[in-house]
Order: C-alpha cells, then sequence, then structure tokens
C-alpha cells in the first residue's frame, strides 16, 4: 500500500490505497461533483501534497507542491502520464516528475503570521490541549486548526486568529512526527484497528473514535451497519482522550436484538478479536458492563 491519503471532490476519503486503487481514482473523476482529488502523504505535511483536476474531454491539470508558494508547479497532461506521475510521487520514486513539463504556479507567498498575542498560562493551556488531540490521534491538520481557534474564545475576545492556529498546529504536528518517527513495530492502536477490521469480517460493526459521547453512540451506530451485522463495539471521543491520557480504553459493545444473550456473545467475541491481536482486556462477562484493554500504550501514528 501506498502512505498516502486521498480526498476527492465528492467527499471520499481513502488512505492507504494500492497504486492500482489510485489509478482507479484518476480514471474516474471527471464528471460533476467528481472532477477532483487532493493526494497527502501519511502521516501529512504542511504545503506537501499532489492534485489533479480533470473534466470530461479535456486534459488532466497535475499539480506538486513541496513548501512555500515558490514550490507549487503545474503541468498538463494525459491519463497515462497522470497516473505514473501520481503514483511515483506517492512512492517518492527519484525522477518521478521527469515525464511532465512543469512549470510554476506563480502563487503570492502567504502573509507572515503575527505572533500570538497570549499570557504564558493560556498559551501553556492552548498548547496542552492541542497536543492532547494530537496525542489521541484520530484529527486532521484542520480540524485541529479549528479546535485551537476556537478554544479561548470568549463572549468579547477571539484571541486566536485561522493563520496563527494553523502555524500553532503545524509546528505541533511536526513535533509529533518526529517522536513518532522513533517508533518501530505495530502499536497497541494499530493492534486495535487489526482486531476491529477482523470483528467486522464478522457481522460485528466496529468503530474507533465514534461520536462525542455514548449516548450519540448508542442512537448513532445502527446507522453505520451493513445489513446482518449482529452487533456492535466502538468508542466515543471522550475514551480517546482517556486512553491518550494513559488510562485504558473503554468500549460499548452491544447485540442489535437488544437481548442480554447476544450482548455477551457479542463481548465474548470482541474479547476474543482483542486478544488474538495482543492487547489485554478486563470484562467479567456482565452485559452492563464496559470493556476495557489495559494495559494500553496509546501511540496512534498520525495520518491527517
Amino acid at each position: 500500500m501506498l502512505e498516502i491519503k486521498v480526498e476527492t471532490e465528492n467527499g471520499e476519503r481513502h488512505v492507504r490505497v494500492s497504486a492500482e486503487a489510485l489509478a482507479a481514482l484518476v480514471r474516474r473523476i471527471g464528471g460533476e461533483g467528481d472532477r477532483f482529488l487532493v493526494v497527502q502523504r501519511v502521516p501529512d505535511l504542511p504545503g506537501v501534497f499532489a492534485q489533479v483536476w480533470h473534466e470530461t474531454g479535456g486534459d488532466y491539470s497535475v499539480e506538486h507542491r513541496d513548501g512555500g508558494a515558490d514550490r507549487h508547479f503545474t503541468a498538463a497532461a494525459g491519463l497515462d502520464g497522470t497516473i505514473t506521475a501520481l503514483i511515483g510521487w506517492a512512492r517518492q520514486d527519484a525522477g518521478w516528475d521527469s515525464g511532465l513539463t512543469w512549470s510554476l504556479l506563480g502563487l503570492p507567498p502567504a502573509p507572515e503570521v503575527p505572533p500570538l498575542d497570549l499570557a504564558d498560562d493560556a498559551r501553556a493551556q492552548l498548547e496542552e490541549r492541542v497536543r492532547e488531540a494530537l496525542t489521541g490521534g484520530y484529527s486532521t491538520r484542520a480540524q485541529l486548526t479549528e479546535l485551537a481557534e476556537e478554544y479561548l474564545v470568549t463572549e468579547d475576545r477571539r484571541p486566536v486568529s485561522r493563520e496563527q492556529a494553523a502555524a500553532l498546529v503545524d509546528r505541533l504536528w511536526l513535533e509529533r512526527v518526529a517522536q513518532q518517527a522513533t517508533w518501530r513495530g505495530e502499536t497497541d492502536p494499530e493492534r486495535l484497528t487489526r482486531a476491529f477490521a477482523a470483528l467486522e469480517q464478522t457481522g460485528i460493526t466496529a468503530r474507533e473514535n465514534f461520536t462525542c459521547c455514548r449516548n450519540c453512540g448508542q442512537d448513532e451506530i445502527g446507522g453505520e451497519s451493513a445489513p446482518g451485522a449482529r452487533g456492535f463495539v466502538y468508542f466515543h471521543s471522550q475514551c480517546t482522550d482517556s486512553a491518550a491520557a494513559g488510562n485504558g480504553l473503554t468500549l460499548l459493545y452491544g447485540g442489535f436484538d437488544g437481548t442480554a444473550d447476544t450482548t455477551t456473545a457479542i463481548g465474548d467475541e470482541v474479547v476474543a478479536a482483542l486478544e488474538a491481536a495482543g492487547l489485554q482486556t478486563r470484562w467479567d462477562r456482565d452485559p452492563g458492563r464496559s470493556i476495557t484493554i489495559t494495559p494500553l500504550d496509546w501511540r496512534r501514528r498520525l495520518v491527517g
């Protein structure tokens, strides 16, 4: 799989796709509401991306950026040249860009962002909250920017602009990217994702970081389920925050028929899948009690 994320005009998000799948996405674009795609690295790196625009019957407009406005290039290409360039970019092949004729797009440089005008305690509070969300690992840079912009807002003051929030997030994001570069092997959150994928194959709807709380999760999990799903397991964002703080992870589960026997059976399957993935659980088989994964080393690699 390619270490990329692809987002399309129609709102699809594809993470770690194969070269063949990337080529299929390029071939697909061109119709109304589905005319472009943006490709970012995993983890996302500020100012680094490639993108393609195409309307049926015309050429493909390909762009790539490697830093600031002075490193933003564009080229016109046919379908095959576009696919070859994007796959080469995704693989970071040497000379991937040699097959197209590139020119600078000529964008103006971004204006300088003024420093934050915050007291030391407010700045520390803001950075701590962004780092907590970074440790959780599910937020994109755009979501973190919104969090940073809104976190200190009061009725009569907005002390952090969107541009200041983005600059803060990019700095802390790259700090986290450098930390995760030292991690080796499969992490506990990746084991969790593997277990959830296995549960999905058996008819149990499994969702990570799903909704903001238990009430919303219980209300919405049924809408996530494929026809014939027998039950569910998920954890919400407050559970994520707790896991990121070192307190283990609470899982909520149940059967769609609402019976205690089915809920217990689903719990048994969830525990078995987690333990098969190498995670330790705590649960007394009471269908009224949650499942806890503990101990848990929460090192979730960023996507963006």
